[in-house]
């Protein structure tokens, strides 16, 4: 078939219509719509964006999400490589004049990302996480796009100053944010994607409206988490090794304003420290936590830098090939006002919290 950025657009939608009714969320300073064929995806999406849904009736940006059987176009997909640590096909591309079509190998969703055309086709009702994630993507290129840089990192907000957290793979770092957000001086920013941008000589943190999405090792341990599943589970669960059930891959999401009450979500706030959780749960040697400097312990940099990813756009309309190097010194001038401190030795999530919410963030 044809490759050009209409015809893939209009075999996306196919002979769909749209339904009448339309979803706006206030994002920071940017506005995002977003139109379906399916009221019953509206309603999903409207429900998980609850705490970011505006009556606004512009916007900076407009995604079209097309519940339908997943697209069969006949067209040869590039595997994108995975970061470190990450096994397994996940996403596929194919580049177009203009855009570029990703496909989620597991589940056969499509996405078009283009200036033009920003469409999510295929089971949309069945995989609502990918759709959630695809507007998240236009909101992460929208900020990348104004200098911000991604972090791979949670961020917890306590007196109007924002606690980045970050870790090497499996680190914890959803973990320690949720256990600091039992505490009610406490707000949730975000869990996977922080955002750092430096102006005005100050560093700011934003945040994606994506909420934790955690493992069950996470849960069974946390008693404010417990109702996310049934107890007769959460039992079979704690007889697992510690270190299987820590590896366990089950995904929930945990609806922040539900679970710990409303007006516990933020959108920003400047970034008053970094911590890099370099702990580990087989480390015999009491925890510790001490400042550095990130510009003389550029490893660490390696927990907290994260890869724009394959649907990324650029500002002139082309797209990334791969990961590619980062610019390690955009993130140290970022940062470069901002205390980091790095934690070692074994996992202690609850001794750690007092030190955070009381040295970090007191």
């Amino acid at each position: 078939m044809q490759t050009d950025l209409e015809t893939i657009a209009r075999e996306l939608i196919a002979d769909e219509g749209l339904c009448d009714g339309e979803l706006y969320l206030g994002l920071g300073k940017c506005t995002l719509r977003l139109r379906s064929n399916s009221q019953a995806l509206l309603e999903t999406l409207t429900d998980y964006f609850s705490h970011v849904v505006t009556d606004a009736r512009s916007a900076d940006i407009s995604v079209v999400a097309i519940e339908r059987d997943a697209p069969e176009l006949g067209l040869e997909f590039t595997d994108w490589k995975r970061e470190a640590g990450k096994s397994g096909r996940k996403d596929a591309y194919v580049d177009l004049p203009a855009g570029r079509l990703i496909h989620k190998v597991r589940t056969g969703m499509l996405f078009l990302q283009s200036k033009s055309h920003i469409i999510a086709a295929g089971p949309c009702l069945a995989n609502d996480n990918q759709v959630i994630n695809f507007i998240n993507a236009q909101y992460m290129n929208w900020l990348q796009h104004r200098g911000g840089l991604i972090c791979h990192a949670a961020g917890l907000v306590s007196g109007g100053r924002c606690l980045g957290i970050a870790g090497f793979s499996g680190g914890g770092k959803s973990t320690l944010m949720l256990h600091l957000l039992d505490h009610g001086q406490t707000a949730y920013l975000t869990n996977d994607r922080l955002f750092i941008l430096h102006e005005s000589g100050t560093t700011q943190a934003v945040g994606i409206p994506k909420l934790p999405r955690i493992n069950p090792g996470t849960i069974v341990n946390n008693p404010t988490l417990h109702d996310l599943i049934p107890d007769e589970r959460r039992a079979a669960l704690l007889q697992l090794p510690p270190q299987e059930l820590w590896e366990l891959e089950e995904k929930f999401d945990v609806l922040v304003d539900r679970v710990y009450g409303p007006g516990r979500i933020v959108a920003e706030a400047p970034l008053a420290a970094f911590l890099v959780l370099n702990w580990r749960r087989d480390d015999d040697e009491p925890l510790t936590v001490d400042e550095v400097n990130l510009s003389q312990r550029r490893d660490l940099l390696g927990a907290i830098m994260k890869s724009p990813g394959p649907f990324y756009q650029c500002p002139d309309g082309t797209f990334l090939q791969g990961d590619g190097a980062f610019d390690e010194q955009a993130y140290l001038d970022a940062l470069a006002g901002v205390a980091i401190y790095e934690a070692r030795g074994r996992v202690d999530f609850d001794g750690h919290t007092p030190f955070c919410l009381e040295e970090l963030l007191g």
